[in-house]
């Protein structure tokens, strides 16, 4: 199962690089054009005000050392058209060497912080990009009787990991999957779907029924709100104003799937072409809000899903995505115009489907997962294949 990222899709790759090199040339087609002024018939022309930029250019795209080169450069220019136009001992040299001097060192120094910080930026980077693999793992291509892919977009450039989550394992009950939505961002929606899923992964391999795996999910929740400082009013607001959507299910070996919806968006079931939304006949509320959750006690609703039938789970940022007309990405409907030989092929022409439409830039991070009933499955009623532990 591959998890690709926006990033890749507005990579520095192609115009960035291109705009990269224009830049990074700037301050050597300064110094040029001096040398060719000075040492040329329009040397009456006063070259001083482009030599002082140089190095300021260059810290703009190299390190410390490059802006020291480069100023070095401009003194050397400075002093060999001072000393062919024998204009030593006046003072319009000395201004120019003098502004020159004040440039380089400001622009040598301010290369050094931003070195500094884009180093941390990385090394920050690294971390976050860490902790989505704790969080969104990569998972198996193959898993039981179904095939697998996924995708995650995060919403801000450079950005590795937000608030959605999910996770699909193998159990001796079938194969069982979680897609979910924390509201919020920040580490305070990190440490909600790292609750969530820490729960699920646990639960699905000893709870048989998909509603206590629901309520291991929630009760998980209620505790990381139950860890926060309680004399921090920030906290109390962060827990006033979160909650999280999320959507169980549960592919067993004949020919159905069986679902448990609080608060998410219905998966889409496709199979030639067509498009059908599994929702649930019975709304429920997300995690967190459980003062809602009234009537009879949460039960799993089974659907049809036949061998060679895909099943697509995601969070609202896919059906949230918008151009610059504020038109919502069409999900249903592109998915009825796509094709692909693999689950992994399919997936990747929506991907670039959504990221086409939202012009690279989504509102919120988008999480996708699609599964396909690979095998010829059992007849109801006959015994489970053991797929898990």
């Amino acid at each position: 199962m591959r998890v690709l990222r926006s990033s890749a899709d507005r990579g520095a790759d192609g115009p960035g690089r291109g705009l990269f090199v224009i830049a990074r040339s700037l301050p050597f087609a300064a110094l040029a054009a001096v040398v060719a002024i000075e040492f040329s018939p329009a040397h009456v022309v006063y070259t001083g005000p482009l030599l002082s930029p140089a190095p300021a250019l260059a810290a703009v795209t190299m390190g410390p050392r490059g802006t020291s080169a480069v100023a070095g450069l401009a003194f050397l220019v400075s002093a060999g058209t001072a000393t062919a136009n024998r204009a030593w001992g006046t003072q319009q040299v000395y201004a120019n060497l003098a502004a020159l001097l004040v440039v380089a060192v400001a622009s040598v120094v301010g290369s050094a912080v931003r070195v500094r910080r884009t180093r941390e930026l990385t090394q920050v980077r690294r971390i976050a990009e860490v902790s989505q693999n704790v969080v969104l793992r990569p998972l198996p291509t193959r898993m039981g009787p179904v095939t697998a892919a996924s995708v995650y977009l995060a919403a801000e450039r450079g950005a590795q990991i937000g608030g959605d989550l999910y996770e699909a394992m193998i159990t001796r009950f079938g194969v069982r999957l979680i897609v979910g939505d924390v509201r919020g961002k920040g580490l305070a929606a990190v440490r909600s779907a790292a609750a969530v899923l820490g729960a699920f992964r646990e639960a699905v391999h000893y709870e048989s029924d998909l509603a206590e795996v629901m309520h291991r999910c929630a009760a998980a929740l209620q505790r990381e709100y139950a860890l926060l400082d309680r004399a921090d009013p920030r906290n109390w607001e962060e827990q006033a104003e979160q909650f999280v959507t999320v959507l169980l299910a549960q592919v067993p070996d004949h020919e159905t799937i069986q679902l448990i919806n609080r608060g998410h968006p219905p998966p889409l079931a496709v199979q030639d072409g067509k498009v059908r939304a599994l929702s649930p006949a019975r709304p429920l509320p997300p995690l967190g809000l459980e003062e809602f959750l009234t009537g009879p006690p949460i039960v799993t609703e089974a659907f049809p899903f036949a061998t060679g039938e895909r099943l697509l789970l995601h969070t609202d940022g896919v059906l949230e995505a918008r151009n610059r007309s504020h038109e919502f990405f069409p999900l249903p409907e592109t998915l009825e115009t796509l094709d692909g030989a693999t689950p992994a092929e399919y997936l990747d022409r929506l991907r670039r489907a959504l990221v086409r439409h939202a012009e690279g830039r989504l509102a919120d991070d988008a999480a996708m997962i699609l599964i396909e009933r690979a095998v010829t499955p059992r007849p109801a009623g006959t015994t489970a294949r053991p797929w898990g532990p």
